[in-house]
C-alpha cells in the first residue's frame, strides 16, 4: 500500500507529513518540497518520475537522512528521524538505508569484494561473519564469479550490480535508488531492473526509486509525480499491467 492523503496508516514502514523544504539562494526562497505527505509499507517498491527540478532527489535526500526539511516529519519504521543529531543519524542511515546511485561511486583500487565490504567495516561482525554476508550479496546479485575483479574490469551493468550489493549487504530496512540505470544501454538497464525487482518479490525489499525513464517506472507497484515539490498523480503501474 502506497498513499499520498496524509492519513493516518497504522501499517505504513515510511511516513511522511507536511514535508516541506525551502532552500535560500541569493537572498531568494525557493520551495523545492511543499506540504508533502506518503506512506509507504514494507514491500513496496515506489518509483518517483517528475521533471529536473521538481524535487525529486530531495525527497529521496530526506528520506534517507542525508538532508533535513524546512518542516514537517520523516518517520521510518518507528523512529522519526527528523529530529536526530547528526551522529545519531549516521548511525540510523548505516543500519537502515542501502543507497544505490546513476554512477555506482565504487572505488577503484578496491575488488568488487572489498567494495561490497566496506559498510560492514562499521559494523561490529567478525572477518569470517563479513565474508559471509559479502559472498551471499554478490551471488544474490549474480557476480559470484567476479568478487576480486575491479571496477576497472566489469562492464557498467556489472558495476552497478556491485553497488547494488553494497547496498543490500547490511539488511537495509528499505533502499533508496536515484536514476539507478540512467547510465545504462537498454540490455544492462533491463538486468538492473529485472533484479530489483526480485528483491522485491522474492525478498521482500522496500524500494524508493527516483527515474527519468517510463519503461523503469513500470517496474514499480506504483508511480507517483512530482511537480513543482507537489505530488500530483499516482498510477499503480501492477494493477495497469
Amino acid at each position: 500500500m502506497v498513499d499520498i492523503d496524509g492519513k493516518e496508516h497504522s501499517n505504513s514502514l515510511i511516513t511522511v507529513r507536511n514535508l516541506n523544504k525551502v532552500y535560500t539562494r541569493g537572498g531568494e526562497s525557493i520551495d523545492v518540497l511543499q506540504g508533502l505527505n506518503l506512506d509507504v509499507e514494507q514491500g513496496e517498491f515506489v518509483a518517483f518520475m517528475g521533471p529536473s527540478g521538481s524535487g525529486k532527489t530531495t525527497l529521496l535526500n530526506l528520506l534517507g537522512g542525508l538532508d533535513t526539511p524546512t518542516k514537517g516529519t520523516v518517520t521510518v519504521d518507528g523512529d522519526e528521524i527528523t529530529h536526530m543529531s547528526g551522529r545519531k543519524l549516521a548511525s540510523w542511515r548505516a543500519r537502515h538505508v542501502g543507497f544505490i546511485f546513476q554512477m555506482y561511486n565504487l572505488i577503484p583500487v578496491l575488488t568488487a569484494y572489498q567494495n561490497v565490504e566496506l559498510p560492514l567495516l562499521l559494523t561490529k561482525l567478525s572477518k569470517s561473519q563479513r565474508k559471509q554476508h559479502v559472498e551471499t550479496a554478490l551471488k544474490l546479485v549474480g557476480l559470484g564469479d567476479r568478487m576480486k575483479h575491479y571496477p576497472r574490469q566489469l562492464s557498467g551493468g556489472q558495476e552497478q550490480r556491485v553497488a547494488i550489493a553494497r547496498a543490500i549487504v547490511t539488511d537495509p530496512t528499505f533502499l533508496l535508488c536515484d536514476e539507478p540505470t540512467g547510465d545504462l544501454d537498454r540490455k544492462a538497464a533491463e538486468e538492473i531492473l529485472d533484479l530489483l525487482t526480485s528483491l522485491v518479490t522474492d525478498h521482500g525489499k522496500t524500494i524508493l526509486m527516483v527515474t527519468h525513464d517510463p519503461l523503469a517506472a513500470e517496474r514499480a507497484d506504483m508511480t507517483l509525480h512530482l511537480d513543482k515539490g507537489v505530488l500530483v498523480e499516482a498510477v499503480e503501474e501492477a494493477a495497469a499491467s
